[in-house]
C-alpha cells in the first residue's frame, strides 16, 4: 500500500464481498492495524473514553501533535474534559448567530471568482477556491483576522504554511522511516516542517498576545453577541477560576483552524460536484433557497432551520463522499470487537468511508438520494450508522458551525449560478486526512 487511498480501497473491497465488520491489515510488516468498518464495531470505540492514537511511533495523530499541540482534538483524560467544558460556550447558538454574516461576506468574495469564470466562459477548479474561502471564514470567526486570504491565495504566508504543514504531516504518516522523532527532525522534511510550524505558531501567538492586552485592559468592551473564538478562550474560567494559558489557547486556535477549514472545504466542494452531477437536485435546492429568501439577497440565521432540503442534501453529500474518511483510537486496555480480542497498545481505525458504503447498513449506498435523511430518525436507525462528525463524547464540537457555513455557501451559489460538470474531466475521490478530489473538481458556471 502506498497511501491512505490504497488502504481505504482494500478495506472497502473486502467489506463489499465479505460484509466484514472488522478487518486487519499489516502496515509494511511493521505492525497490525485493525479497522472498524461497521456501526456495531465503531460504536464500541466511539462510546469509549479511549484516546486518539498519538502514543505509538506510527500513530497518525502523533504526526500533527507538534503543530496542533494538546488541544481538543489530541488531548485526553482530565485535560480534555476540562477544555471541552471551557470551549462549549464558544459554540452556543448566541455566539454562532453573528457568524452567518461573516459567512455571507466571505462567500461574496468566493462568488466573485466564479463570476469571472462565468463571464469568460472558462472552466474553474473549485476545490482550491473553496478551501481558501473556508480558511478565510475560520480566521475571521476565530481571530477576527481579515488578511485578504482569498485574494492572495498561496502568496499569503499563512495559507502557504498551513498547506505545507498538511502535506508534510501526510508525508510523514506514509513514511515509516520518518516515525522516530530524531530522524524526522534531522530530515529535510522535518526541517521544512519546523520552519512552517514556527511561522504558524508565531502568527497565532502575536494575535493572542495583542488580544489578551486589549481584553485585560478593557474587559467591559466585550459584547456577548460579538465575541469571536479567541475572546471566549481568553475569558474562559473553570470551576476554580483558572483560565487557559497562552499555549493552551494557541493549541485550541490551531486545532479549530485545522479541523474546521479543510473538512468544511471538502464537504462544500463535493456538494458543488453533486449539484453539477445531479441537476434535478440543484433545482430543488434553488427553489428552496429562493423561497426562503423571499426576495432578500442573503441568508440569515433564522433561515438556517428553514433550509430543510438543503440540509438533507448536504448530509447525503457527506455520506456519499465521506468528509473525514478515517479516525483512530488508541487502546489503553484489551478490547473485544466482533469476537476478536485486540491487545492494548495498538490503535484501531474507524473507517467512516466504509461505514457510509457498507452494504448491510446502506443497501443502496451508491445511489445519491438525499430524501433518505428526511425520515432518517423515524426509522429507528442506530445513530452510529451515520457519523460525519464522529459520535459519542468526542464528537465534533463545531458541527453546527460547519453546517451553517455549508448552507450559506451552497445557498448563495445556487441563487446566483447554475453549475455543470466538465465533459472529459475525471472526478475521482482521493482519501487523505479529508476526502480530496484526485484531479480537482472542475465545473462550468452559468448565470441564472
Amino acid at each position: 500500500m502506498n497511501d491512505l487511498s490504497d488502504y481505504s480501497r482494500l478495506v472497502i473491497e473486502k467489506v463489499q464481498t465479505t460484509r466484514a465488520r472488522l478487518t486487519s491489515t499489516w502496515m509494511m510488516f511493521f505492525y497490525p492495524v485493525f479497522t472498524a468498518c461497521h456501526p456495531d464495531t465503531a460504536k464500541i470505540l466511539l462510546k469509549s473514553s479511549e484516546p486518539k492514537s498519538k502514543y505509538s511511533m506510527g500513530a497518525p495523530y502523533r504526526m500533527i501533535l507538534p503543530w496542533l499541540g494538546d488541544g481538543l482534538l489530541l488531548s485526553d483524560g482530565k485535560k480534555w474534559e476540562r477544555n471541552r467544558r471551557l470551549l462549549t460556550p464558544a459554540f452556543h447558538f448566541d455566539i454562532l448567530k453573528p457568524y452567518v454574516q461573516i459567512y455571507n461576506d466571505v462567500t461574496e468574495i468566493f462568488l466573485d471568482k466564479l463570476q469571472k469564470a462565468c463571464d469568460s466562459r472558462e472552466n474553474i477548479e473549485i476545490y482550491s477556491h473553496v478551501s481558501l474561502a473556508t480558511l478565510d471564514n475560520m480566521l475571521r470567526c476565530s481571530l477576527s483576522y481579515e488578511g485578504h486570504v482569498q485574494e492572495m491565495g498561496d502568496s499569503h504566508p499563512y495559507v502557504r504554511a498551513v498547506r505545507k504543514l498538511g502535506s508534510l504531516s501526510l508525508r510523514r504518516i506514509l513514511s515509516p522511516w520518518l516515525f522516530p522523532d530524531f530522524l524526522f527532525w534531522l530530515s529535510p522534511t522535518g526541517r521544512e516542517y519546523k520552519r512552517n510550524m514556527k511561522y504558524v505558531h508565531d502568527f497565532a501567538d502575536g494575535i493572542i498576545a495583542s488580544r489578551r492586552k486589549i481584553v485585560e485592559k478593557n474587559p467591559g468592551q466585550l459584547q456577548k453577541n460579538k465575541l469571536d473564538f479567541l475572546d471566549i478562550l481568553i475569558t474562559a474560567k473553570d470551576e476554580n477560576g483558572e483560565g487557559l494559558s497562552d499555549l493552551d489557547i494557541r493549541a485550541e486556535v490551531d486545532t479549530f483552524l485545522f479541523e474546521g477549514h479543510d473538512t468544511t472545504a471538502s464537504a462544500i466542494s463535493w456538494a458543488i460536484f453533486c449539484l453539477a452531477k445531479y441537476p434535478e437536485e440543484q433545482e430543488k435546492i434553488y427553489k428552496e433557497v429562493t423561497s426562503v429568501l423571499d426576495g432578500r439577497s442573503q441568508l440569515s440565521w433564522d433561515d438556517m432551520s428553514r433550509l430543510k432540503y438543503t440540509t438533507v442534501f448536504l448530509k447525503e453529500v457527506m455520506r456519499m463522499h465521506s468528509t473525514v474518511p478515517l479516525i483512530s483510537r488508541w487502546l489503553t486496555k484489551p478490547l473485544v470487537l466482533d469476537g476478536v480480542e485486540i491487545p492494548s497498545n495498538l490503535y484501531v481505525d474507524i473507517l467512516i468511508q466504509c461505514i457510509n458504503h457498507h452494504p448491510d447498513v446502506w443497501p443502496d449506498h451508491m445511489e445519491f438520494r438525499p430524501s433518505r435523511f428526511e425520515d432518517y430518525k423515524n426509522h429507528d436507525r442506530d445513530p452510529y450508522t451515520y457519523v460525519p462528525f464522529s459520535a459519542g463524547p468526542r464528537n465534533c464540537i463545531g458541527q453546527n458551525f460547519a453546517l451553517n457555513e455549508e448552507r450559506v455557501m451552497i445557498g448563495a451559489l445556487v441563487k446566483r449560478f447554475k453549475v455543470e460538470l466538465v465533459e472529459g474531466h475525471v472526478y475521482e475521490e482521493y482519501p487523505e486526512v479529508v476526502m480530496r478530489p484526485k484531479y480537482g473538481i472542475k465545473i462550468k458556471v452559468k448565470q441564472r
